[in-house]
């Protein structure tokens, strides 16, 4: 039986203050954990979602010597940078602090010294790369030199970011000081390590044994880990800039940042509740959850859980971690070094007002089992078709409709027609599998299932058409009118995690005074004669200008190893023709028009659809890969081209007779063609 909580702690990877956010970062935390808070906060969860900047260690110090300023400085800059992004876009941490606090160095030196008074630490000698003119020990990130797998000159001492191979820095080819330019020595030096190896057989059991309901992607990389034998791993360094190691004669070390950076969740909380943290991180009532990228899983499953049983105390560990994997951008791997990034604050300075569609974008993108793309084509395709055409589009219609028919005031429900009870009866299921989906971190599906929301409003009035009823039967119209408006009230609700500035729109709109996640589902939100405000556009169009001006600052950073044509294919030029066929082989293929009557996704599928259709010659069943694509009430009633003479051939058990005719983008998108006009079943394409 699932454990009931009364509380819930979730942190969002600390993001890292030598720069700013980007939509990599976005898609795999940020946006889902905050999607996830809200919709707890919206079923009365007492929680706590906790973030700040992660402002310790070598890039910070690497940054601050480009730009000829102290690594204070650097954080300062990047800490307001990256704090006023997140507020503008409405991520809701609670407090979103930083790891220079006070608070932070007073609570990261006391877990420090309580493991070193209990002889938790090892100490070692080992020797590393000291620079004998800036009289300083290098971190590898201050080493360069040649790569030993690809000759690449500029290779740092942990990696070649040309080859992507992990190196350390005894392996760089004549390795020179980022300091002075000279040749470094090897000097000898001590620091502390956390003896991981110590903890793995509790890590096996804890992990392996009774977390086998985490994420794959994260119980995989545990595994692995755990599978190929921990080692001890430092937690001080020799460097100048971080919390400094609180022991007599470690002048010149500070904490490893990957020791000092998640004992800031601990800080950040006691900053936010200082009477009362304890109750959240030393309560077996506590549900502890990490929200973070899968370069984290290690440290966030493996080494802060080894750190917080280490100490004891009855310190908590995570319940879950949904990490996610990465997004790419235009089909290369982002690179902030390169610029190849689409960053938050510039976003935001440039797309006033679109908040809520980067969004839903990046939701409804997210990386959530595999890396995956985002392009500018699917951002303005995604706005255009989905969140103006649907979504938009109903709410304007349904509103409009009020005032111009009922002075702006909800109608009454005077009578129920079988078309009613259908569309009524589909809310409740819909947020059934929105719940169900949020609770177990499926924000994509989740997402897709509050559009399918917007769609059956769409549906509804495009099936019902009160404009025409309103000429002969203003009883019909006002319960049209009075259901639409109830499903405009459930979307606000639904859509809170999601899109929270269009819903704080719609909720104004209707006039609603709070949206409760327990109204959700109801048919009755809206009172007759309640009095609704003004239509107001709830998304806007983007036209192509704006897309290509995106496309060509990125082709200013465009990585340089991206070939010309790739380049034409991303910036939308056609793919190469395939190699040609005979007017005889082209004429054997009977191309014709179909009606879709059902649909219905295939069980145990993620892609595909089962459709009965109407040919104009006979019925017939089609299985296609469109469910990631399409929902089956979507396909219902659409008009498609079919291969009609196509052999026929069993997929998932089901006899599949044709094939759908699909356009494909350049962002990988596929879609359905259909006629400019509706034809009569049959009609043959040449």
């Amino acid at each position: 039986m699932e454990k009931c909580y009364k509380r819930h702690l979730v942190t969002a990877a600390l993001p890292y203050a030598n720069g700013a956010v980007h939509i990599g970062h976005l898609a795999g935390v940020y946006i889902p954990a905050d999607i996830y808070v809200r919709y707890l906060r919206m079923r009365g969860r007492d929680v706590r979602f906790i973030c700040g900047s992660d402002e310790h260690g070598v890039p910070i110090t690497i940054k601050a010597k480009q730009q000829n300023c102290t690594p204070q400085e650097v954080v300062d800059k990047y800490h307001l940078i990256i704090q006023d992004s997140f507020e503008r876009l409405g991520i809701s941490f609670d407090i979103y602090s930083r790891t220079s606090s006070e608070t932070h160095h007073k609570t990261a030196s006391e877990f420090f010294r309580k493991l070193y008074d209990e002889g938790k630490f090892i100490e070692k000698e080992s020797e590393q790369y000291y620079d004998e003119e800036a009289n300083h020990f290098l971190a590898d990130r201050y080493i360069m030199g040649t790569c030993p797998k690809c000759s690449a000159e500029n290779a740092y001492g942990d990696q070649c970011e040309k080859c992507g191979s992990t190196l350390s820095p005894n392996e760089l080819i004549n390795p020179r000081s980022t300091l002075s330019g000279s040749t470094p020595v090897l000097k000898k030096t001590s620091h502390w390590y956390l003896p991981l190896d110590q903890y793995e057989p509790w890590l096996k059991e804890w992990i392996l044994e009774q977390h086998k309901e985490w994420k794959a992607n994260v119980y995989g990389q545990c595994k692995s880990w755990l599978d190929g034998g921990l080692q001890p791993r430092a937690v001080s360094r020799d460097l100048d800039w971080g919390v400094p190691v609180p022991v007599e004669g470690a002048e010149g070390k500070v904490l490893y940042v990957w020791f000092d950076a998640p004992i800031g969740y601990i800080s950040n909380t006691i900053e936010l509740m200082p009477q009362e943290w304890e109750h959240w991180w030393k309560s077996e009532d506590t549900r502890l959850l990490h929200f973070i990228g899968k370069d984290n899983i290690v440290f966030h499953c493996i080494v802060f859980p080894s750190m917080l049983k280490a100490y004891g105390d009855g310190f908590i560990l995570p319940e879950n971690v949904p990490a996610n994997e990465f997004l790419n951008l235009e089909g290369n791997k982002i690179s902030t070094s390169r610029n190849w990034a689409v960053w938050l604050h510039e976003y935001l300075d440039e797309f006033p007002g679109k908040e809520d569609v980067l969004r839903y974008v990046l939701c409804a993108n997210a990386p959530e089992t595999k890396d995956n793309d985002f392009t500018w084509k699917d951002f303005q395709t995604r706005n255009n078709s989905e969140l103006v055409a649907i979504f938009g589009n109903f709410v304007n219609r349904a509103v409009v409709l009020t005032h111009k028919y009922f002075n702006g005031e909800i109608p009454s429900h005077l009578s129920c027609e079988k078309i009613d009870e259908d569309t009524l009866a589909q809310i409740p299921q819909i947020r059934k599998s929105i719940e169900e989906s949020l609770e177990n971190f499926k924000f994509r599906e989740a997402l897709k299932e509050a559009m399918n929301l917007a769609r059956l409003g769409n549906k509804y009035l495009a099936d019902t058409e009160p404009w025409k009823l309103a000429k002969t039967d203003m009883e019909r119209v006002a319960t049209i009118l009075n259901i639409s408006l109830q499903i405009c009230a459930n979307l606000a609700i639904a859509f809170e995690p999601f899109l929270p500035h269009t819903a704080q729109k719609l909720s104004y709109m209707l006039n609603m005074k709070g949206r409760n996640w327990e109204d959700f589902g109801s048919d009755s939100i809206l009172r007759p004669g309640h009095k609704i405000n003004d239509a107001r556009l709830l998304f806007e169009k983007i036209e192509d200008e704006s897309i290509e001006h995106q496309l060509a600052k990125l082709d200013a950073s465009r990585p340089k190893e991206e070939a010309p044509e790739e380049t034409a294919t991303r910036l939308g030029s056609p793919v190469p023709l395939k190699d040609e066929c005979t007017y005889d082989e082209f004429m054997k293929m009977d191309i014709r028009t179909a009606t879709v009557l059902e649909a219905e996704r295939v069980p145990k599928t993620d892609k595909l659809l089962k459709l009965n259709i109407d040919t104009g010659i006979d019925k017939r069943t089609i299985v296609s890969g469109i469910a990631e694509y399409y929902s089956p009430e979507e396909m219902i009633g659409k008009q498609i081209c079919i291969l009609a003479n196509l052999a026929p051939r069993k997929i998932k058990g089901i006899e599949s007779n044709g094939m759908i005719l699909m356009a494909k983008e350049e962002n990988g998108k596929m879609r359905i063609v259909t006629p400019e006009e509706r034809l009569e079943n049959g009609s043959c394409i040449n």
